[in-house]
Order: C-alpha cells, then structure tokens, then sequence
C-alpha cells in the first residue's frame, strides 16, 4: 500500500477508539440510573471480553477490519467504565480523602498504560508471531473486576440520594469504612437530597440550559479542553513519531517510552498524597504553567537539535519532565474536580458531557496530528504550549478550592461567581460604568 494510505489506515485505528469512546459516555447518564453504578460496571466487562476476543482471532483472520471492530468496543468500555468507576469511587468516599480515593482511578490508568507498553516489547508480546495476544490483554482485568466487584457493595450516596434507602447506605458505609459512626455523612448525603428534592436526574440539555451550573460547564470545558490539546495525547498515542522527530534511534524509542509511562505512574502516585493538602486548585494551576514552559522550551531545542549532539538526550528529559507535571496535575486531579463541582442530580449528565468533550476532542487531535507534525514539524508544539498557558490562567483567576467541602458547599462558591456577573450587568446598566469583577 501507499505510504499515505497506510497512515490513514493507522490513524483511523488510533483515532477510532474515540468513536466508540464517544458512544460509551453518551450511555453513562442511561445504565448509572437504570442499573446502578456497580451493577453498570460488571455488565460493561462482558463488552471488553468481547473486543478482546475479536481483538485475539484478528490475525488469524488476517483482517485489520476486526482490529477496527474490537477498537471500537474497547473505546466504548472505556468511554462508558472509566467514567462510571470515577463516580463510584466519588460516591463512595469520605469527604477527607475524597481526593486520593477518586484519584487513584487516574493512577490505574496510568499504569493501564504503561503495562500496555511494556507487554507491546518485541521481546515480551509485540512480536510478530504474539501481538494478537497483546491486543486482547485486556481481557485479564475484565475477568479479574468480574470476579472481585461482586464482593463490593453499591456507591452509599446512590443508595440515600437516588435510592431513598437509609438502611441500605449504613450497610454499604459498614462495609467499606468499617464499623464506627457515620452520623455526619449521613447528615450531609441528607442535606443534598433536600436541596434537590422533587428534582429529577437532569439530561445532558437539561444541564447545558441550566444557568445555575453555567460556570460549572465551562470549567469542565476548560480543562478538559487544556488536558485534550496540552499534547500528552500524542505523546501517548505517536509516542514513535515525536520521539523520531527528537532524534532518538528508532531502537532506543521502545525503551523511553516505556521510562515515560513509568514516570506517570510514579508521579500520579505521588501526587496522591498532595491532592488532599495541597489542594485541586493550586495543583492543577501549576502543573499548567509547567506543561507550557516545558512545551516552549521543547520547541526550541528541536528546533537546535542537529546543531548540538547532545539536545536530542535533553529533549527525552523535556518530555518526562512534562510527562511528571501531568501526573502530578491534571491526570490526578481532572477526576475529582469534575465530580466535586456537580451535586447529585446533575452528575451522571455532566460526565455524559465530559465524555462527549474528551472523546471528540481525542478523536481530532489523533487524526489530525501526523499531518500536523508532517507540515509544521516541531512547531505543531508551539500550539499545546498556548493550550496549556490559557488553561492554567483560566484555573488561576476562576476556579474555586474544592479540598474537603461538601459537594453543596462547592455549588455554592460557583454560585459567588454568577452572582457577581449578574450584580455587575445590573450596576453597569444603572451607572454606565465599566466595572472589571473577578472571583477574588
């Protein structure tokens, strides 16, 4: 085949991923309220053994279509598991370490990741005789959550909040914080089912026109936008190529990339014992202003790269530095915003919303960047670092802390900000005068 077809071909089974992504959030706000966040997340692994299956006779069928098919359901798995698994880790944390719990989902992501790295070496299972047992490995952590989540018992705050089952949130608070005295949790699970009572779950247009949750909404955008085009995608996804354009010998790729995605898991771990001291806010903020000075800075020495002999080795420690400032940043802490800002009734729509976001997003970056990279070279870096500057600025003036509030209490530090924009249009209407209002 033409190189340039081979390319499209490779793109679109990168890219596809997304689609079913896509279609896996899209379903999170039906199966979380039809069937219950545990219940959702055992039936989502009978999809994931079905793409492995695909995914593991692929070769001996010779067709490429079926690693099509199985990309798809393993998009749709994760699109609809992973956002699913966020709540019920939110749902079913103390308020103390409601952080590190929610977080560690981001922490096995990483090492999701980095596993699929190391078992894709030539020298364990991407070789050529092996690599369609690399493609349904995925397999093993479905039968092993198959077996193990049954054990589990449904998220408390789905249990009081939507269920309306006091004695079957004590039981399920019993079973994973142990035998003590849950009266305040329970006082604030109640606290939030009055204020929505008579409210229903509301739908993905339901949140968009809703303008109480306006800035909730763009905050998600924001970030997730930030985190979608800081370009950590691709160097996740085209990890070969940007590592070819640093200089790297295409022998040594394998092994950096592999140092990457521990770097990761390392820093993700790390920063789980940060993220309930230091807080969301200031972490998410900072690794922003780093991920975009890293950028900047990568640019240039790729630029420089055939000049010096040894830019080609600062540039791979450019790129775990990047790669340590997202897992200390918004790998970690994206999750647990994105739960904490929403009280119950709006959640599973706002993660629907997400979900539509970052798999669009995914799907953009991931068929347009070998292009990208093809006409503006190094350049094409220069647009993440603008990315990441707007994100970190954005989080800097307009996100509140949310380290141990409540999820009513955070509402309410949103609501400051809309009350300001509205006082603001109302003072400026009565006096003429321009008045500049921020959250400070």
């Amino acid at each position: 085949m033409e190189e340039r077809s081979v390319k499209l071909i490779w793109s679109a089974i990168v890219s596809v991923y997304s689609i079913g992504g896509l279609v896996g959030s899209l379903s999170v706000g039906y199966f979380t309220i039809k069937y219950g966040r545990k219940k959702c997340m055992l039936y989502n692994n009978i999809i994931t053994l079905a793409a492995a299956a695909i995914m593991g006779c692929s070769r001996k069928a010779n067709s490429f279509e079926m690693i099509l098919v199985g990309r798809v359901l393993y998009g749709f798995s994760a699109g609809l598991g992973a956002n699913v698994h966020a709540i019920y880790l939110g749902e079913s944390a103390p308020r103390k370490i409601r952080g590190i719990v929610t977080m560690s989902a981001a922490t096995f992501h990483s090492m999701g990741k980095w596993s699929g790295q190391f078992f894709g070496l030539s020298e364990v299972l991407g070789h050529e005789d092996r690599w369609h047992f690399l493609l349904a490995f995925a397999s093993i952590p479905a039968v092993i959550q198959l077996i193990s989540l049954p054990f589990f018992p449904e998220a408390p705050r789905y249990l009081l909040i939507d269920k309306g089952s006091q004695e079957m949130c004590n039981k399920a608070l019993q079973k994973l914080w142990g035998r003590k005295d849950f009266e305040a949790e329970i006082e604030e699970m109640l606290e939030e089912q009055a204020a929505i009572k008579g409210e229903k779950t509301k739908s993905v247009w339901e949140l968009l026109r809703d303008r109480s949750l306006r800035w909730q909404l763009i905050t998600m955008v924001v970030t997730l936008t930030t985190v979608q085009f800081s370009g950590v995608s691709i160097i996740s996804s085209y990890a070969f190529e940007v590592f070819r354009e640093a200089g790297i010998p295409d022998e040594k790729i394998r092994f950096v990339t592999l140092g990457v995605g521990a770097t990761e898991v390392f820093t993700s771990i790390t920063c789980g014992f940060l993220i309930d001291n230091i807080g969301r806010r200031a972490l998410l903020w900072r690794a922003f202003c780093c991920m975009a000075s890293t950028m900047a800075l990568l640019t240039v020495t790729l630029y420089l790269k055939d000049t010096i002999s040894w830019l080609p080795y600062f540039n791979i420690f450019l790129i775990f530095i990047f790669i340590m400032f997202y897992g200390l940043g918004p790998a970690s802490v994206i999750l647990p915003l994105c739960l904490e800002i929403f009280i119950q009734s709006s959640r599973p729509a706002a993660f629907v919303f997400t979900g539509i976001l970052k798999w669009t997003e995914f799907a953009v970056i991931g068929m347009a960047f070998p292009f990208l990279l093809a006409e503006l070279k190094n350049f094409s870096f220069l647009i993440f670092c603008g990315f990441c500057l707007c994100g970190a600025l954005y989080v800097f003036f307009m996100v509140p802390e949310t380290k141990g509030k409540t999820m009513l209490e955070i509402s309410e530090e949103f609501n400051r900000i809309n009350i300001c924009r509205l006082f603001c249009r109302k003072d400026t209407q009565n006096h003429g005068e321009t008045i500049l209002a921020t959250r400070l």
